[in-house]
């Protein structure tokens, strides 16, 4: 019975140690696991240093293996927004600016990030520095009016920013292994102790600018109501004429018409024309003194004074007519 026992016992030391052996190599192995594995995210970068020496760049997300040993450094490889603090510059006619740019930039080379600036604060400084020298060398070189013109032709505010990105490009790639996207203009405006004087000079150009504009439009405003009256002569004129045309070829119609009418009865054309005649040389009020035979007299005594072709009658006519006959025709 004892001897059993014992032997129960040594059979659960055994299962004992060897459970604890397995968790032992267990643990050693998820701490190997854990130094030699690891993962790179989704817009990083991972750099692989061995004594702080760079023997590895991995760029693509994944799971990676790595020495014991060896140390991983991680990178954001998203872009960045940088606007360093506005400057004071000088342009070629030596007027004073103060301007403010912006810089969008990523990490390209991590190898060479990590050995010249090894952080974000770092490269910002760097960019910074970068961008001063930089903008101020191309607002050193150029006038005002190239930043400040309604001229087309004069304002080269976009080309100059556009050499400024290319050349900040190019040093901040070579010397620090930053891309940079785009350098924008952020702001551009005078100091505050030289704005009243320059905003004057600026109003006094606008308004001899707006004096110039508002004398050749009303050059051209002249030029364009003389040929208005000119065409406007030219329509009346020929209105006029159309117009006399016209009342010409009605007059001698109307003309042909009383001729034809008047022509039945001479006798009374001639008493009408002359009644108009009489009615324009004697003056309203003028009393007029006319023998008892006049053609005047005939007409108000007697209503059959002419026949009905417009002849005038005689007094034997006249006499048939009381009498009911009428001359044979």
């Amino acid at each position: 019975m004892a001897d059993n026992d014992g032997r129960v016992e040594k059979a659960g030391a055994r299962l004992w140690r060897r459970a604890g052996l397995a968790l032992v190599i267990a643990c050693v192995i998820a701490a190997g696991a854990k130094l030699c594995f690891f993962t790179v995210d989704t817009g990083e970068a991972a750099l692989v240093t061995e004594f702080g020496k760079p023997v590895q760049v991995l760029t693509s997300a994944g799971l990676r293996f790595k020495l014991p040993y060896q140390s991983v450094r991680s990178f954001d490889s998203r872009l960045f927004v940088y606007t360093p603090a506005a400057s004071e510059f000088l342009t070629v006619e030596k007027t004073p600016v103060v301007a403010a740019g912006t810089i969008l930039w990523r990490i390209a080379d991590p190898e060479k990030y990590f050995q010249t600036v090894f952080d974000r604060g770092g490269a910002e400084s760097r960019l910074g520095d970068i961008l001063f020298a930089e903008l101020g060398a191309a607002i050193g070189r150029n006038p005002l009016s190239a930043f400040y013109s309604l001229q087309p032709d004069t304002f080269k505010a976009e080309a100059i920013l556009a050499e400024v990105g290319r050349k900040c490009r190019d040093i901040a790639l070579r010397d620090f292994g930053i891309a940079v996207s785009g350098v924008l203009l952020r702001s551009f405006d005078f100091p505050k102790q030289n704005r009243p004087p320059l905003y004057s000079r600026m109003k006094s150009e606008r308004g001899r600018l707006s004096m110039k504009f508002r004398s050749e439009g009303e050059e051209e405003g002249l030029k364009v109501r003389a040929a208005a009256d000119q065409e406007k002569s030219r329509i009346l004129a020929e209105a006029l004429k159309s117009a006399q045309q016209t009342r010409g070829e009605g007059e001698g119609r109307a003309a042909r018409i009383y001729a034809g009418s008047l022509a039945r009865g001479p006798d009374f054309y001639t008493f009408v024309r002359t009644m108009q005649a009489s009615r324009n040389l004697v003056p309203k009020g003028t009393t007029l003194m006319l023998p008892a035979d006049s053609e005047l007299f005939g007409l108000l005594q007697d209503s059959s004074h002419y026949d009905r072709d417009g002849n005038r009658r005689t007094g034997a006519a006249r006499n048939n007519q009381r009498a009911g006959t009428w001359p044979a025709r």
